[in-house]
């Protein structure tokens, strides 16, 4: 998240902006799944909030699933209903002018090209040679909102399989151009649950929404406010210049 932290800052995180979550602790340092609950919260979150989250692959990419002490730090790039893109390295939100993360890193990303890049790094979610998606180009992807409705074919299972299976606790499959959900064949889905996209500020190295997909509402922690202590990892020194420092 460099420029806007750093290693060895502490921040103070706004629980009350989204809501405060409600679930059984103690199973979930057990590492089980489990069901989340959330009170009402002061506002709802923004794109260009800097949002603390459980990390929804602690285990690998294949599936969605949560660690109560794996904690990431993104920035909130799609909210709910969003449809978004990628275009020439920057992002962008169908209807929205308004500028999404940190557009230094991003001019830095257009004016690259493809060879300068790692392939691991070059080539993002859903991995799928037909879509070709990388971080130059990328979607449109639809962000999720609780109730809206998609159709089920091949590119749809592609994008949102680990979401559906999150939601339903049931193998989605792609067989003969048909979906099939717990063995059932279905046409369209409509989702239970509200997701983010969310990229780190240093987007030409940054494990974010663009490599693992969609962040599940429940996972959301709060907005990052302040940076209320900051040490020097190496030297074990404060530095004072960073304390009480707004998070922007």
């Amino acid at each position: 998240m460099s420029p806007a932290l750093t290693t060895g800052d502490r921040v103070l995180v706004y629980k009350l902006i989204p809501g405060p979550r409600l679930f059984n602790l103690f199973a979930t340092l057990r590492v089980e799944q489990v069901e989340i609950y959330r009170a009402p919260g002061i506002r709802k979150l923004r794109r260009n909030d800097v949002v603390v989250f459980n990390y929804p692959h602690f285990r690998n990419w294949d599936k969605i699933e949560m660690h109560i002490m794996k904690y990431f730090i993104k920035r909130c790039i799609g909210l709910p209903g969003d449809t978004l893109f990628i275009r020439n390295g920057f992002f962008e939100i169908r209807g929205v002018d308004a500028p999404l993360g940190n557009m230094d890193a991003q001019k830095r990303i257009s004016m690259r090209d493809k060879d300068s890049f790692e392939e691991t790094v070059y080539y993002t979610f859903p991995a799928d040679s037909s879509l070709g998606w990388d971080i130059h180009d990328f979607g449109p992807f639809y962000i999720p909102r609780k109730g809206g409705e998609i159709p089920m074919n091949r590119t749809n299972y592609l994008l949102y399989k680990k979401p559906i299976e999150w939601e339903q606790k049931a193998m989605l499959e792609y067989r003969d151009s048909i979906v099939y959900l717990g063995g059932k064949a279905i046409e369209s889905y409509a989702f239970w649950k509200n997701y983010y996209f969310v990229a780190g500020d240093r987007t030409e190295d940054s494990q974010d929404s663009r490599y693992w997909g969609l962040l599940p509402e429940e996972y959301m922690v709060g907005k990052a406010g302040l940076v209320w202590k900051s040490v020097d990892p190496y030297t074990g020194r404060f530095r004072w210049e960073r304390f009480l420092k707004t998070i922007r």
